[in-house]
């Protein structure tokens, strides 16, 4: 990732803009001299970010965003289609770039500033961007699709072999299982689908195959050293409600589980954790934290202080003395090694065109239904975040990091349904709480970030509907297999059979809350 789940970027640019590995990891093996060398290189590197926190030394021109959004191929039967490196071929645009699985790729939007109609525009250009990588993709047998888990993935899909055509993929693979030492465990139970039961899973994988199911979109914020702090506390707040109001991932292997069965998917295929080390209180590699935050220093500290490095690679860099010599440290082995912490919301260090920055990562989001709705989900986290970090007693202040926590799991586990802690209010629908708390902050801080009237109206006047409709993308899936299995279609057919109404929907464009059932 640079990204929102677990992916490792390729790079371009500022690597990918910085948050994940780079492109040149070797695939040797690591001895403990790599690991003593690569420890004390990750000190050096915390001393120089400190020392550029305390000298302010970071550019911050202007307000500025960024985008990736994660996609899934699939053929004309809706099943996976393997050929990402083919399609990839076929849409010849350095926007895009390979992900984890075969059946993976990665659209990464230029960063932009936030004020005035750019949102528009990048509406505008997002979505034909999409058109015509899809028209493409079709030469090579495959169409695309935004959706946060792919519905008609099975557990053949998870085999190794599928790993995208990259070393570096296949690096990270054996590393993993070599830390974890065993097989990993796929465990879910969600609730029930209408008319019926609870569904749940027990499932086995020697890859990290099942990390790539999860496709999801990541918005990064570029924000000035001073008030990282409080912009990382505002996004922990808004977890739950993001994932609750945004669901669109209600299919794992054939089971209807979680509204955002992402969250606990890729949770559980990138543990490093057996059993043992779980119980033991060892801290998880995607995680949502522990605390409040003072300053993003806390992050890499914390990342540095709790988890060994996966890939112990070290440059020739002195961070220190590239610091005294007037230059931007690259802190390249402090960058990798956060690249393979799976924060919810992540801290991002970059350096483009020599001067330094700091960005915000939120990773809660799944991809789609439609680029409408994904403008909306980011209008909406962009504005309500704003809000938050500007009131006089800040949120983070009268709840509990614990209760933020839970939030997460409750609006992933339930979506519109779930009930949410939110202070000066108690337990609340997140619909309700949208409606009548956040929504309108939400349009104060967009406001405030200088983002036009019609962006504004636009893109917060589809969240508005789709709370009074209660409809997200994974009530949609829900509700649509069960009407199709009342037809009398077996799960899987309904499962394709709904994928295949999705698309057509995603491409028609009209927000998700619109979508009819039947």
């Amino acid at each position: 990732m640079s990204r929102l789940a677990f992916r490792l970027p390729a790079p371009t640019g500022a690597e990918r803009r910085g948050s994940g590995m780079g492109s040149e990891v070797s695939s040797r093996t690591f001895t403990r001299d790599d690991r003593q060398r690569h420890r004390q290189k990750m000190q050096r590197s915390l001393d120089a970010l400190a020392t550029m926190l305390a000298e302010d030394t970071f550019s911050f021109p202007r307000r500025q965003m960024g985008l990736e959004i994660e996609l899934n191929l699939v053929d004309d039967a809706m099943r996976p289609a393997m050929a990402n490196s083919e399609v990839l071929e076929k849409i010849d645009d350095p926007s895009y770039t390979l992900e984890l699985g075969r059946q993976n790729l990665e659209i990464n939007v230029p960063p932009r500033e936030l004020a005035g109609g750019e949102m528009l525009g990048l509406e505008e250009e997002l979505r034909a961007s999409l058109d015509n990588a899809d028209t493409k993709a079709h030469d090579a047998g495959a169409k695309l699709a935004m959706i946060g888990v792919l519905p008609t993935l099975r557990e053949r899909h998870f085999d190794r072999s599928w790993l995208s055509e990259s070393p570096r993929y296949a690096l990270l693979n054996d590393t993993i299982f070599a830390a974890r030492g065993e097989e990993m465990v796929l465990r879910m139970e969600g609730p029930a689908m209408p008319g019926k039961g609870p569904e749940k899973i027990l499932s086995y994988a020697e890859s990290i195959l099942p990390e790539a199911a999860c496709t999801s979109v990541q918005l990064h914020l570029q924000v000035e050293p001073t008030d990282f702090a409080a912009h990382w506390n505002a996004a922990q707040c808004l977890a739950g409600v993001q994932v609750a109001i945004a669901a669109n991932s209600a299919f794992l292997l054939g089971k209807a589980l979680w509204h955002e069965t992402r969250i606990p998917l890729f949770e559980q295929a990138t543990d490093t954790r057996p059993d043992e080390l779980k119980n033991q209180g060892v801290r998880p590699r995607v995680w949502f934290g522990e605390r409040w935050i003072t300053s993003i220093f806390d992050l890499f500290e914390e990342n540095v202080r709790y988890f060994p490095s996966l890939l112990p690679e070290t440059d020739d860099e002195d961070p220190l003395e590239a610091l005294e010599a007037g230059g931007a440290p690259r802190l390249s082995e402090l960058r990798l090694h956060n690249g393979t912490i799976w924060r919810w919301n992540r801290p991002v260090y970059d350096v483009v065109d020599g001067v330094p920055h700091l960005r915000v990562e939120n990773r809660v989001l799944p991809a789609g239904p439609t680029v409408l709705d994904t403008m909306a989900n980011a209008a909406f986290f962009y504005g309500a975040q704003r809000a938050l970090t500007t009131q006089e007693r800040p949120l983070w202040t009268q709840m509990s990091f614990q209760a933020a926590e839970e939030n997460l799991y409750a609006g992933a586990r339930h979506g519109m349904n779930a009930q949410l802690y939110w202070p000066g209010i108690g337990w609340i629908p997140p619909d309700e709480l949208v409606l009548r708390r956040l929504l309108p902050m939400a349009h104060d801080g967009l406001r405030d970030c200088g983002v036009s009237d019609e962006a504004r109206e636009r893109y917060l006047g589809v969240i508005e509907q789709r709370c009074l409709a209660r409809r997200t993308g994974s009530s949609w899936q829900r509700e649509t297999v069960a009407l199709l299995e009342d037809r009398g279609l077996s799960r899987d057919a309904a499962l394709s059979g709904m994928l295949k109404r999705y698309l057509e929907l995603m491409h028609a464009g009209e927000p998700v809350h619109a979508w009819h059932v039947g």
